[in-house]
């Protein structure tokens, strides 16, 4: 979106949050209007009390408008109070709105997107830039209102002592605000590619973080490595190019806040000669140098920094959510550059009749310089089977599950699932013909029974939920939790009761295909044994990343990945064929 667009967006959120507050906005104007009054009588008793006083002979009177100055400082005071206990009315409804808008578009988000690896920049949304949102709107609204009814008073002051100061002042005036109007937009182009850029490295961090063990075992440490310090790189030169804009708004500060001084002083002697008074000069500069210039100055201050960053800022949270359905471009293709892809022409392949799952040809790697994690993969699951994969850590196990749940596109090749592709289904809702389970089970705060069925879109009738939990054996857990109708604090199970749950949720589930990707390591053997054999029963088609060779023992076949080529045989052929297999199953039965 243009720049005109951001502040035009940002510009009527703003304008509709202060018309749901007018009540806040009413008593900010109210203690304020006496700052202008503190305002008017400290320049307007010094002329008075020179001229008047002290020039005229009579010290009494002098002393008593210098008295009436005091007390205008102190209704100063008193309204400064006023005006910070009113200040609240506006900040905190604006920092919640924030929170609760950041939580909506993430959850959207995720909803939307479950492979969504942004969660760091949603991190940073939610603490970072709500804070930042708040302190630059408290900021602004302070020293905005504090000019407003400054200007008012000083300039109602210069018209009553003598509207002649007015021609010396206001127009150096409104030049220095006019050349610092001029940096308000440069810098907050600058500012909001360098938030776009910090949530970019965010998030990017976060998605190597996800994949690293697989991202370092297949060599893309560097490649990887070089998208960071590119990101990096952009930040410095973000960072260099906001410093020279930030110089420029300090000469422009310096000609508002200099300039009408000089002019008033270098026009002394016309104004003494056209019937100025002495007192009158006097409290025309004690309103430039007091009141009028350093609110002027704080006013710029606060636009040219606090002002910038909220515009970005608060663009930020009133953005439209990307379209759930569009996936973000793979670094490296034409998408990714701002390019239009040429339309992929290439025919979907003829599915295996009656396949649970087939992969043809499949390639995968993090990144275009990366070396693949799967290459040439091609493998064939039948209904009702059971397939354990195994291997190395960080070989590809977890890309493996992920590409099958539709989670990862492939480079290359074809992933099928029940004789369709293996995406996202439409609108971003669970694809209902699998389940995956990774190894960080997720229970949430509910009843026992509500994370049980969560991954039923029908109602479960009690009998079959009672069944699942004595499959899996589960009822001990439940039990101790205080039934199916008892809460569930996740923070207070510990991460076997977790997965126990989550397996039992699992086993409930219409998916014909479940997807464990380690999801009984915290487990022991006996119970991820009753648990394997249980959920192979169930109907459906299971596939197992091992964490135990016990796992590859109970199954149909087992996929072997070694990082050359795949191997896939059943438990009493596969060590004949793959040597691999024969060393794991050898140091299982040795630890054994």
């Amino acid at each position: 979106m243009s720049e005109a667009g951001t502040w035009r967006r940002v510009g009527a959120e703003g304008r509709r949050f202060l018309r749901g507050h007018l009540a806040a906005l009413g008593r900010l104007a109210v203690w304020s209007l006496l700052e202008s009054a503190h305002t008017f009588l400290g320049g307007y008793a010094v002329a008075r009390a020179l001229d008047d006083g002290f020039l005229a002979g009579h010290t009494a009177t002098g002393l008593g408008w210098l008295g009436v100055a005091g007390a205008g400082a102190l209704v100063g005071a008193l309204a400064l109070r006023g005006v910070f206990a009113g200040l609240a009315g506006l900040v905190e409804p604006l920092r919640d709105g924030l929170v609760r808008r950041a939580v909506r578009q993430a959850l959207e988000r995720a909803v939307a997107d479950p492979a969504w690896a942004g969660g760091s920049g949603a991190v940073s949304r939610l603490t970072q830039q709500t804070e930042m949102a708040r302190d630059s709107f408290a900021g602004l609204v302070l020293t905005a209102r504090s000019f407003a009814f400054t200007a008012v008073g000083a300039l109602a002051g210069l018209a009553v002592l003598s509207p002649a100061l007015l021609l010396f002042v206001l127009p150096p005036l409104l030049l220095g605000a006019a050349c610092f109007a001029a940096t308000l937009h440069p810098m907050a182009r600058l500012q909001r590619a360098a938030l776009d850029t910090d949530e970019a490295l965010a998030a990017r961090t976060g998605e190597l973080a996800a994949g690293l063990r697989d991202v370092v075992a297949c060599g893309g440490a560097g490649a990887a490595g070089g998208r960071i310090e590119a990101l990096v790189a952009a930040q410095e030169r973000l960072t260099g190019r906001l410093a020279g804009w930030t110089a420029r708004r300090t000469l422009a500060l310096g000609a508002a806040g200099r300039l009408p001084v000089v002019a008033l002083l270098a026009g002394t002697p016309w104004l003494l000669a056209n019937g100025v008074s002495t007192g009158a000069l006097a409290g025309a500069l004690t309103y430039l140098v007091q009141s009028l210039l350093p609110a002027l100055d704080s006013l710029m201050t606060a636009v040219g920094s606090a002002g910038t960053r909220l515009v970005v800022v608060l663009d930020r949270f009133c953005a439209p959510a990307p379209k759930p359905d569009t996936p973000a471009p793979k670094p490296g293709t034409p998408a990714a550059a701002g390019l239009d892809a040429a339309p992929d022409r290439r025919r979907e392949p003829d599915p295996v009749p009656g396949a649970a799952v087939e992969v043809r040809g499949l390639r995968f790697a993090y990144g275009p310089g990366a070396r693949p994690v799967l290459d040439g993969l091609d493998l064939l699951v039948r209904p009702g089977e059971h397939l354990a994969v195994v291997g190395p850590s960080g070989i590809g196990k977890s890309t493996l599950t992920s590409l099958l749940a539709g989670l990862l596109p492939p480079d290359a090749g074809s992933v099928l699932v029940a004789g369709a592709p293996a995406r996202r289904a439409p609108g971003g809702r669970p694809d209902p013909r699998r389940t995956l389970l990774p190894q960080e089970a997720y229970v949430f705060t509910g009843t026992v029974r509500e994370n049980l069925v969560h991954l039923s879109p029908d109602s479960v009738p009690g009998p079959r939920i009672a069944h699942a939990v004595a499959a899996l054996g589960t009822a001990p857990l439940v039990e101790r939790l205080g039934g199916l109708d008892a809460p569930v604090d996740p923070g207070r199970l510990s991460q076997g009761e977790r997965q126990q749950l989550a397996l039992t949720a699992a086993y409930l589930s219409p998916a014909p295909l479940l997807l464990l990707d380690e999801a009984t390591c915290h487990l022991d053997a006996a119970a991820e044994e009753r648990a394997e054999r249980a959920l192979a029963a169930r109907p459906g088609t299971l596939v197992v990343v091992a964490h135990r060779m016990s796992s590859a023992a109970r199954a149909d076949r087992v996929l072997v990945l070694d990082g050359t080529h795949a191997v896939c045989g059943t438990p009493a052929e596969l060590p004949a064929r793959s040597p691999l297999y024969r060393d794991l199953v050898g140091g299982w039965h040795a630890e054994g």
